[in-house]
């Protein structure tokens, strides 16, 4: 026995992980995008081509598309951009047909690169979040995470209670069960109505594909809210802000993201903290141009908390201990986002109202 523990301690740690793993923490994707690069054979491992399932050390030699990938050995900044998406871009980082897609106006990143949370459709518009961190985009994706995303959404028919009933309950789509977790009644009347609703999932179409169920039509969607994040009043479609280090903790906690030793939630430097706050005044310098009006919930009699932000702070994240519930009670310092089977996730809120 005593010679067993001797050999069990002389084992020696292993620090090799999974290749798609290290291939999205070096900003080429997410990881399953890097997944899908694997299997189409465009990743070799010491000139070798690797397949799913390989695990990688820092010794090894990686290389994606015939281009050497440099792993990171120390520790960067963790990032976080909100993208407000117009319609009539494509969530591509480059397109065949030369239309316009959503990288084409970000910020530029040194040895690095911004990885989508999701997508939204072509005639989607509204919140997109970025990301330097390939393992945080994945853990927002992942269904296991249960992060809500909320839409408002205008349809073309008739919606009755049943109608709402059967989404709330569950639709059967072609790829599986879907349903909201809330809808709650914006403006209009009669076969043109706005609504609030919310999806756990972040599967292609889900929203449009769920209405349509219905026998109605979807003419404008918008995405006004992903997890504690929502878009705030002085950032206008096209344009995008860098969330602070307080909002993406809390992002993060939502997630349940812990820190990691490669990339960590950092005070900018100097020259960054004055990069941002150029941007920031721009944005805000060209806020005074008229907008259209935006339908409000039936369901906010009173004036939402967060919805009027102090200062120069921008209103992006749903602070702890400011947020509210539906019932007007305080979270308790506990992030916005809902789980399945909590109370209504979204008729409490919001932050700056969504603009069109």
């Amino acid at each position: 026995m005593d010679t067993d523990l001797a050999e069990s301690a002389a084992v020696p740690e292993t620090n090799d992980e999974k290749l798609q793993k290290v291939l999205a923490r070096a900003g080429l994707g997410s990881r399953r995008e890097m997944e899908r690069e694997i299997e189409a054979g465009h990743v070799k491992v010491n000139d070798r081509i690797a397949k799913l399932g390989d695990r990688v050390t820092p010794d090894d030699k990686i290389f994606v598309n015939g281009q050497r990938v440099l792993q990171s050995t120390g520790v960067a900044r963790r990032r976080v951009i909100l993208y407000n998406k117009p319609e009539g871009e494509i969530c591509s980082r480059s397109d065949p047909e030369g239309r316009r897609t959503v990288y084409d106006g970000l910020p530029a990143l040194h040895g690095e690169r911004w990885i989508s949370v999701g997508r939204l459709d072509f005639n989607t518009s509204g919140l997109l979040l970025f990301t330097n961190d390939g393992e945080l985009a994945n853990k927002l994706m992942h269904p296991s995470s249960v992060i809500d995303r909320e839409y408002l959404v205008r349809i073309q028919g008739q919606v009755d209670d049943e109608m709402k009933r059967n989404l709330l309950d569950g639709v059967l789509l072609d790829d599986g069960v879907a349903r909201f977790t809330d809808i709650v009644d914006g403006a209009g009347e009669g076969r043109n109505r706005w609504f609030y609703c919310v999806v756990m999932e972040g599967r292609n179409r889900e929203v449009r594909r769920l209405w349509e169920s219905q026998g109605v039509k979807v003419s404008r969607l918008k995405r006004v809210r992903y997890a504690n994040i929502f878009i705030p009043s002085h950032v206008r479609v096209g344009q995008w802000m860098e969330l602070t280090e307080r909002e993406i903790s809390d992002l993060c906690m939502t997630a349940g993201f812990e820190n990691e030793k490669h990339t960590r939630v950092m005070v900018p430097s100097r020259e960054e903290k004055s990069q941002l706050q150029r941007h920031e005044k721009r944005l805000r310098s060209a806020t005074n141009v008229r907008r259209p009006a935006v339908p409000k919930r039936k369901s906010d009699d009173a004036k939402p908390a967060g919805s009027k932000p102090a200062g120069n702070k921008p209103a992006t994240a749903g602070k702890p201990g400011a947020a509210k519930t539906a019932n007007g009670k305080p979270t308790n310092g506990k992030p916005t986002n809902s789980k399945p089977g909590s109370a209504r996730p979204s008729s409490g809120r919001t932050n700056p109202k969504p603009k069109l």
